[in-house]
C-alpha cells in the first residue's frame, strides 16, 4: 500500500516525502533524547543528593552520644525563665563584666521576652566604649557556656575622635528553657 503510493509520485515529490520525513525522525529522535539524557541528569542529581544525605546522617549517628550527653548538659545547666523581671540580671552581669575590663557602657536598654520553640531569650541593647584589647576581653569573657548569654548581632567602629578606642553597639540576648520545657 504504501509503496504504491509512493510509486505514483513523481520525483520532486517523492524527494520531498523523504526530506520532511528525515526532518521529522530528527525532531521525534531528538526529543526523545532529551527527555531520556533530562531524566537521567535528574535521577544522577537525587543520587548525589540521597548519598549526601547519608553521609550527613552516618555522621549524626557516629555522634549522637555527643549530641544526647550536650542535652542533658543543656537540661541540667540551662534556666528556667520564672519572671520576666529576671531580665534585668541580664544588664547587671554584662555591666559587672564591663566594670571588670573597663569597657564603659552608653545607652542600655533592656528588649522584651522572646518565645521560641527551643527556647526563650531576654534581650537587651548597648553601647561601648574602650579600646580593643579589654573589649575582647568582655566579648570573650560574656558568651561562657554556661552563661547562655550570646552576641545576636553585633557593629564595632573606630571612634572618630580618637583611633585607639573602639566603639561598639550589641544586641545580647540570655536563653533560657522554653516554656514548654521540664
Amino acid at each position: 500500500m504504501i509503496a504504491a503510493w509512493f510509486a505514483r509520485m513523481n520525483q520532486r515529490e517523492r524527494m520531498l516525502t523523504l526530506g520532511v520525513s528525515g526532518v521529522l525522525f530528527l525532531l521525534i529522535n531528538l526529543a526523545l533524547w532529551s527527555a531520556l539524557l533530562g531524566m537521567s541528569k535528574d535521577l544522577r542529581q537525587d543520587w548525589a543528593a540521597r548519598r549526601s544525605e547519608r553521609k550527613e546522617q552516618k555522621v549524626y549517628l557516629a555522634e549522637y552520644s555527643t549530641w544526647m550527653h550536650r542535652s542533658d548538659w543543656l537540661k541540667k545547666h540551662e534556666a528556667t525563665l520564672t519572671n520576666p523581671a529576671e531580665a534585668s540580671s541580664l544588664l547587671t552581669q554584662v555591666q559587672q563584666i564591663a566594670g571588670k575590663y573597663q569597657v564603659q557602657i552608653d545607652n542600655p536598654q533592656i528588649g522584651s521576652v522572646e518565645k521560641t520553640p527551643t527556647h526563650q531569650s531576654v534581650a537587651a541593647t548597648i553601647e561601648t566604649k574602650s579600646s580593643w584589647e579589654p573589649l575582647v576581653h568582655f566579648l570573650y569573657d560574656v558568651q561562657r557556656p554556661d552563661a547562655f548569654i550570646v552576641f545576636e548581632s553585633a557593629n564595632l567602629m573606630i571612634d572618630s575622635s580618637d583611633p585607639t578606642i573602639m566603639r561598639g553597639r550589641f544586641k545580647i540576648a540570655k536563653w533560657f528553657k522554653s516554656a514548654g520545657a521540664k
